[in-house]
């Protein structure tokens, strides 16, 4: 019975300790999502002058005009059913060209009027991770993108590849779809429940198996 109540142990102790170390990166993760929800929700600044992906987030303010020329990204949102987000070139008033994402119309508005013009945008940058191997290309006669790949799209419309993700209105019919943190994965607790589980499955498994042991020496 020895051989195996020393596997059944180290079995258990393995599982444990991946549980625990599952709880650890829980609260790491945790802490993270509460850092970027707070940069998120922070006062607006006005476009940096340089920008790149480490800004990732940053709560902007910019002046200028929305431009009429639209991509349709398709997508799907829960309880409304399919729609598009509306991508757009934006002007500021300086002169910079840059994307602007004004949010999200149902299916049926896809090639609805939609004004354009003088507006103060107040969104975040975004640098999506729509894309992935599996995502198909464009369909460019219909207008129709599976994802918001940044620098095809800043081609398309001659921008800058940079998106302002609006988080507030920019016309009549458009609902906004600010940036959140909702679509950063956090398993880390269904980590630790499968792990933990399976100590448990591990531990019925060598109880049984000392039983059965223990029974054929009787």
């Amino acid at each position: 019975m020895i051989f195996p109540l020393v596997i059944g142990v180290l079995g258990c102790a393995i599982l444990i300790a991946l549980g625990t170390w599952q709880l650890r990166r829980l609260e790491w993760k945790q802490g993270v999502l509460a850092e970027i929800e707070a940069k998120i929700d922070a006062a607006p600044v006005s476009l940096p002058a340089v920008i790149d992906p480490s800004m990732k987030y940053l709560p902007v303010m910019a002046s200028g005009e929305i431009g009429t020329d639209e991509l349709h990204v398709l997508v799907s949102r829960k309880q409304v059913g399919a729609g598009y987000l509306i991508i757009v070139p934006f002007t500021t008033v300086d002169g910079r060209r840059v994307l602007l994402d004004r949010g999200f119309v149902p299916e049926m508005a896809k090639d609805a009027p939609r004004g354009g013009g003088p507006a103060t945008v107040i969104g975040n940058l975004h640098w999506p991770d729509d894309m992935n191997s599996s995502t198909p290309a464009p369909d460019l006669g219909r207008n129709i993108w599976f994802g918001r790949d940044i620098p095809e799209m800043a081609d398309a419309l001659d921008t800058e590849p940079v998106l302002i993700v609006a988080r507030e209105s920019t016309g009549e019919g458009i609902a906004p779809m600010p940036v959140g943190v909702e679509g950063i994965p956090n398993d880390h607790l269904q980590y630790a429940i499968t792990w933990f589980s399976l100590c448990l499955v591990w531990l019925g498994m060598t109880l049984f198996l000392l039983w059965r042991i223990r029974a054929r020496t009787i």
